[in-house]
């Protein structure tokens, strides 16, 4: 336990940032995929995506870096797509608080990723 933790230490603060938003990224998507009884098969492969991008930036391993940034556009699309088809489908951004809480998480998702996927195409070069 004390040798984990220590780990953690030595770890730089970007790169526990970008592997704690991978992984919560990768847990959302496999309940996403769960939910849809594994119909959503393209969530469930962004999960596993998401989850081995995550474990490269703990890791520190140079290809997390392309990982990261081929994962953004079909992410990226896949939630903008899927917020706009909901807003569309429910009558509104607010219907109710439950649809509401769907919208800004995803809009929350969105945002994120086009945070992260920013910062690690412009600091590319620190993470090999």
């Amino acid at each position: 336990m004390a040798k984990a933790l220590s780990k953690l230490r030595d770890k730089r603060l970007d790169t526990l940032l970008l592997t704690i938003f991978y992984t919560v990224a990768g847990v959302a998507n496999a309940l996403l995929s769960a939910l849809s009884n594994f119909t959503f098969m393209l969530a469930g492969a962004f999960a596993v995506l998401s989850f081995i991008a995550a474990y490269g930036f703990f890791t520190t391993k140079k290809w997390a870096v392309w990982i990261a940034i081929s994962l953004f556009f079909p992410v990226a699309t896949f939630a903008i797509l899927t917020l706009y088809f909901s807003v569309r489908l429910s009558g509104g951004f607010y219907p109710s608080i439950d649809i509401l809480f769907f919208h800004l998480s995803f809009l929350f998702y969105i945002i994120l990723s086009f945070i992260s996927f920013v910062y690690v195409t412009a600091k590319r070069n620190t993470f090999q």
